[in-house]
Formats: structure tokens, sequence, C-alpha cells
């Protein structure tokens, strides 16, 4: 699930910045379940330390180039 929902995340951020809840509650749109902030807070910090989103001041998650190439 981990390598799925960090897919699904990079999919989202490649349509518009989000913040995790906003990550989170689109998931539950399309899945019909809400992750669990302990499941995206986790994978959205790994994908920030693969460099592969960045984020704000406000927590606001943003898909950067290498992120792009990864989908």
């Amino acid at each position: 699930m981990k390598g799925f929902l960090s897919y699904l995340i990079l999919w989202n951020l490649s349509k518009k910045s989000m913040s995790g809840s906003e990550i989170a509650c689109d998931l539950e749109r399309r899945r019909g379940n809400k992750p669990s902030p302990g499941t995206i807070y986790p994978a959205l910090k790994e994908l920030k330390e693969k460099g592969l989103v960045t984020a704000d001041k406000d927590k606001v998650y943003s898909l950067t180039k290498k992120g792009e190439r990864e989908l």
C-alpha cells in the first residue's frame, strides 16, 4: 500500500498543490476510505526527502520536476 499511496499522492499533486488534509479528503472521495494522518504525513515526508515534492511554510505540497518524472 505504501508504494501505491505514494503514487496516488504524486498523481494528486500533478493536478494541483494541496495540503495533507486535502490529499486525504481527495483520496477518500476516490477510494471510499480516508487515510489517517499517520499514513499520509509519513508518506509525504518520505516523498519530500526523496526530492519528489516540496512544501511551503503553510505545508501545502507541490510536485517537483523530479516528482513529475517519477510518475
